[in-house]
């Protein structure tokens, strides 16, 4: 079988070669790049997953194309070039090639998505086996903690089996109290040594089950998430993990800012809808700290949680790995958390994953680590060096600058010859990534992701990577609210610098295209390069401009069956719910009931299958909608709540299903029109900012 690989890569490779190197004038390779992408084109269209591989090998195709022809004849080297101009043009070629083999490496990581279904558990439950979960916690409030209790507690799973511990590094009376009344272990520990991994690890050291699941103390699991992925555990005694999507019911800043929440498919979604299940085909899923489900046999064998790096779950799951333990990715929502609600919040997140991912890297390489195997190795790479694109986005974002404001010649080839090879490997790129990844991620919206977070990555994955042990673990908040409208002028320094700078290139450029130019085609391609570049940038100043929310509770947009009493025991009304948080709900009216705000009643979500009423008052009523507040809950009532709205085992599953599939064309609009919008926003406060300052010094003077 190796020898029929070998003899088949040989045999590809050799035209291969003969396509990507192959010297071609200007109207041959126009004439190259067209026919691709008509193929392209013709591709997408077949519904066939195997046509996705040819497009795959299609695209890399057209991308070592450009890549060769960048290496081999458009460096600015030898006579009239300066070391300003090289410098310039290995920063670019630098930023290509990371791109290049990102493009590559995620092919190969998602080519063949692995889609594992749920192993059936035992007829028996006498057989199934004793699981510990873990819900650690360091200084969230209560409020957000409580509902995760509860929704652990209603797990289906035999309850002589089942024992829940909230890990409590705070070590706080209300939450001992808490813990007590309803039934559950709180664990504490003298110190917080090692953050959440200390604590995990030292829970494990006063616990027993077989297996351990693990849930962030905001992320609130549904019922079905011990069947859902126990029988994959207990099929195969060598599946040391199996973890399951990070699934968000509210919005994240980029969400809310730019008003795409269930709309376009958020950050993460790439990586748990998509990613993983790659993964999953190459025995490479790895743990992400939550939503998860491990085996205490193999944590022992490795030393528990790692706490080398602050991403100490990918650290583990890759030790794991190294000991020849399999993995596995079930990706159907099991749980649902509150995604960050501020810019800087959420920016500091990812700071800390990208610190640990490059730890990682230095640590213990994947490339070099002993006992994983190939496809491991690449997709524990791939996931590492994805953290270092700070570096390449902000070249991407001012190469052309180097051209229109200094004058360099960073590419020394024709504006048309640069199109022609260039626009086959990015528009290629573009739609073979739609039609693999459209239902997770809309084209374009990458860059203003990378956008955004790129100015901040970049010093600390640089730092990690020439001292590991540089920086610490840091909680990220949630369940806060955001009490104004407001532009977020210090997260934001770095987009306005590159908007104007990018600002200044577009007016020089056409001011160098009017007043005539020898290379007018080399000026187009960098005016447009910069145009592009702006809406981008502007897509992140968009971002930055924090929007309003007061509400403490989220709430969720859901259909669930209910019932209304207009007093205790009186009758009970049939409806369903319109949406529904933990501070109260909106119902459809039902036919023959009139309420009136400030009345009280009662409210009894999921009739069906639960008894227990919660006092409410009617805060609004009217166009047969009736919205109600809760009074003060009992547990009883708190969790007859948290398993109406969290706890269902479909509570998640149709969220995908309503977003858009990606359309290119359209994709861009909404970026366009974001970044556009940004550009406003970022103006209005730049003009503001200016006539506040002309109003201060017109006062320090009337007053001097």
């Amino acid at each position: 079988m190796r020898l029929l690989v070998i003899l088949l890569i040989v045999a590809f490779a050799v035209p291969a070669y003969a396509v990507i190197s192959a010297p071609l004038s200007l109207f041959w390779q126009a004439f190259t790049a067209i026919g691709m992408l008509v193929a392209a084109n013709i591709l997408v269209r077949l519904r066939d997953y195997r046509w996705a591989l040819v497009m795959m090998g299609l695209s890399v195709l057209a991308s070592s194309r450009y890549m060769w022809w960048r290496l081999t004849e458009t460096l600015p080297i030898g006579q009239g070039f300066n070391a300003w101009d090289i410098f310039w043009a290995c920063g670019l070629i630098v930023a290509e090639l990371y791109a290049y083999m990102i493009l590559v490496l995620g092919f190969v990581q998602t080519a063949w998505p692995l889609h594992r279904k749920p192993e059936p558990l035992p007829a028996d439950p006498a057989q199934w086996p004793t699981v510990d979960v873990f819900i650690p916690s360091y200084n969230e409030p209560l409020q957000i903690v409580r509902p995760t209790v509860l929704a652990a507690l209603a797990l289906d799973w035999p309850q002589d089996k089942l024992n829940i511990y909230l890990l409590d590094d705070g070590r706080r009376e209300e939450f001992r109290q808490f813990c007590e009344e309803v039934g559950v272990t709180h664990l504490t520990r003298s110190d917080n040594k090692y953050a959440k991994a200390g604590n995990i690890n030292a829970a494990l050291q006063r616990t027993g089950g077989e297996f351990i699941a693990i849930f962030d103390c905001d992320h609130i699991p549904v019922r079905s998430f011990l069947q859902m992925t126990m029988g994959t555990m207990i099929a195969d005694p060598r599946v040391s993990l199996v973890q399951t999507p990070h699934h968000f019911f509210s919005p994240d800043p980029f969400e809310r800012n730019l008003n795409t929440f269930r709309k376009v498919p958020n950050e993460g979604e790439l990586f748990y809808g998509l990613i993983q299940d790659g993964n999953d085909s190459w025995d490479a899923s790895f743990f992400c700290g939550s939503c998860a489900v491990l085996r205490r046999q193999t944590l022992d064998e490795i030393g528990g949680i790692a706490t080398d790096t602050v991403t100490e779950d990918a650290h583990t799951s890759l030790r794991m790995h190294a000991r020849g333990w399999k993995s596995a990715y079930i990706n159907i929502p099991q749980a649902a958390g509150l995604a960050t609600e501020s810019l800087s919040a959420h920016i500091g997140q990812r700071i800390r994953w990208a610190r640990g991912m490059a730890q990682i890297f230095r640590v213990d390489n994947p490339m070099t680590m002993r006992g994983l195997k190939l496809g491991q190795r690449l997709c524990y790479t791939n996931a590492m060096m994805h953290f270092f694109y700070g570096l390449p986005r902000l070249i991407f974002l001012t190469s052309p600058l180097a051209y229109l404001l200094l004058g360099a010649d960073i590419i020394k080839a024709q504006g048309w010859m640069v199109l022609a090879y260039a626009a086959p490997h990015v528009l290629l790129a573009t739609i073979t990534n739609s039609r693999l990844q459209g239902r997770y991620r809309h084209s374009f919206w990458a860059e203003i992701y990378e956008t955004v977070l790129a100015p901040f990555i970049i010093a600390p994955t640089l730092l990690a990577v020439l001292n590991p042990k540089l920086g610490k673990f840091n909680v990220t908040a949630k369940g806060g609210i955001v009490d104004r409208d407001y532009f977020d002028k210090d997260i934001a320094r770095p987009y306005y610098v590159l908007f104007l700078l990018n600002l200044a290139g577009l007016s020089v450029g056409i001011g160098r295209l009017l007043l005539g130019n020898p290379h007018p085609d080399t000026v187009l391609l960098n005016l447009g390069w910069t145009a592009y570049n702006l809406l981008i940038i502007g897509g992140a100043l968009a971002v930055a401009s924090e929007k309003r929310q007061v509400r403490e509770a989220v709430r969720v947009r859901t259909r669930i069956p209910a019932a209304i009493a207009a007093e205790p025991g009186g009758t009970a009304h049939l409806t369903d719910t319109l949406d529904v948080s933990y501070g109260g709900a909106a119902l459809q009216a039902p036919e023959g009931l009139s309420v009136q705000p400030g009345q009280r009643l009662q409210v009894l979500l999921m009739p069906q299958r639960s008894d227990v009423w919660i006092d409410a008052v009617v805060r609004r009523s009217g166009h047969r909608m009736i919205a109600v507040e809760y009074e003060a809950l009992s547990i009883a009532q708190e969790s007859a709540l948290v398993q109406a709205l969290f706890g269902r085992a479909d509570a998640w599953m149709q969220w995908r299903d309503r977003q858009d599939v990606d359309r290119p064309l359209h994709a861009f609009g909404e970026v366009a029109q974001n970044g556009l919008r940004g550009a406003r926003a970022f103006f209005r406060w730049a003009f503001g900012a200016l006539l506040h300052r002309a109003g201060d010094r017109a006062a320090r003077s009337s007053s001097a």
